[in-house]
């Protein structure tokens, strides 16, 4: 039994499973396996209090193994009637039996699709995408930006370097991260962490690179991302050099994107899709939405999926290297946009996550764990 109920905060506004995915193909998919249901019988609420804040909370150790579930977890699941785990992510490891990694994969592929309003708005933006490519047969590419206030903050990177951007760095980690930045010892080098790739790319940064790997100015693409911050000085120099770009903003109307706004989750959903779609997905930065749509796009596409994944210390280097030629600096991004296609259908490792690489556990299966969603 599984008590579907997840909300997450986002500057206090709370978004329910059901307002992102379609809960009726989740619970419909997984019929044979888990018994979904969207509240607690009643018997087992009334030995909470009616509150399910009372429900006792198991801190799992993450990437768990199956007998430690069966141990530790499912006799005070017997004992209770039930359990909260949370944090909730990355809680199994990953090497487990077949039949719990065939779950996964259902779980993750074939039961989770977004609700039907955001299905809806996000197939009206793919077809618009589709349609001013026209002239590449269709096909675009999405990037996924990462150069939001409180990313660049995170990040401790500098970029123009005035008083102006380091009083409202300093403003945006006080506010999201009280503290963290002025403990005692801690000793921030942004050259130190440029070099070594962790800095966001900035808008210039990703046109060059692509500009660099053969893509010109008559490709369309489409950014994935959050409110960029300075959009007005930094996405400039990226309009220039791909005017057929797009945003959400630029495919939907106002009207058409009010229900979804102030719901960060929900707006990642409408880019994410767009992305699933595109002919090639360009990341510039770790996290759980690149990760995922890594992951979607190889299971999707067979393992065929165009995805870049640019080497940042290389090219910090190159960036920064002020005499480098163009011919040069065109052939060392070939290189690497040829790397990035070498590991496009990578076998996952015993090591790396299934939901980035479903090579062979989840795509030997394909047909299967489709089969079963019907």
């Amino acid at each position: 039994m599984l008590y579907m109920e997840l909300c997450k905060h986002y500057f206090f506004v709370c978004s329910k499973f059901g307002d992102i995915f379609d809960e009726e193909f989740f619970i419909y998919a997984l019929r044979h396996h888990v018994n979904v249901v969207r509240e607690l019988p009643a018997d087992i609420l009334e030995r909470f209090d009616n509150n399910i804040s009372n429900i006792v909370n198991l801190r799992v150790k993450g990437w768990s193994s199956p007998t430690y579930y069966l141990q530790k977890v499912l006799p005070r699941l017997l004992e209770l009637g039930a359990v909260r785990i949370a944090p909730f992510s990355n809680r199994l490891a990953h090497a487990v039996p077949s039949e719990i990694q065939g779950l996964r994969c259902l779980s993750n592929f074939g039961a989770l699709r977004f609700s039907e309003p955001i299905r809806t708005l996000a197939a009206k933006m793919v077809d618009k995408m589709i349609q001013n490519a026209s002239t590449s047969g269709g096909k675009y590419i999405s990037v996924h930006l990462r150069f939001e206030e409180d990313m660049v903050a995170f990040s401790c990177c500098v970029y123009d370097g005035g008083e102006e951007e380091q009083r409202e760095m300093d403003i945006a980690r006080e506010r999201s991260w009280r503290g963290k930045f002025r403990k005692k010892n801690r000793i921030i080098r942004p050259g130190a962490i440029r070099m070594d790739g962790k800095c966001p790319l900035t808008p210039l940064e990703v046109g060059m690179m692509l500009r660099g790997m053969g893509f010109d100015n008559n490709t369309s693409v489409y950014v994935a991302a959050g409110k960029i911050y300075k959009a007005e000085k930094y996405m400039a120099p990226l309009k220039q050099m791909f005017p057929r770009l797009e945003t959400k903003d630029t495919l939907a109307s106002p009207e058409e994107l009010a229900p979804f706004m102030g719901y960060s989750s929900r707006l990642a959903a409408l880019d994410y899709t767009i992305c699933l779609y595109s002919e090639v997905f360009v990341t510039t930065q770790g996290g759980n939405f690149p990760h995922f749509l890594i992951g979607h796009r190889r299971y999707s596409y067979e393992g065929h999926a165009k995805t870049i994944i640019p080497d940042k210390r290389k090219l910090a280097q190159l960036f920064d290297s002020p005499h480098i030629r163009w011919e040069s600096f065109q052939r060392q991004l070939r290189e690497m946009l040829h790397h990035s296609d070498v590991k496009g259908s990578e076998i996952r490792k015993p090591s790396a996550s299934l939901f980035m690489y479903p090579m062979p556990d989840c795509m030997c299966k394909q047909a299967a764990a489709k089969n079963s969603t019907r």
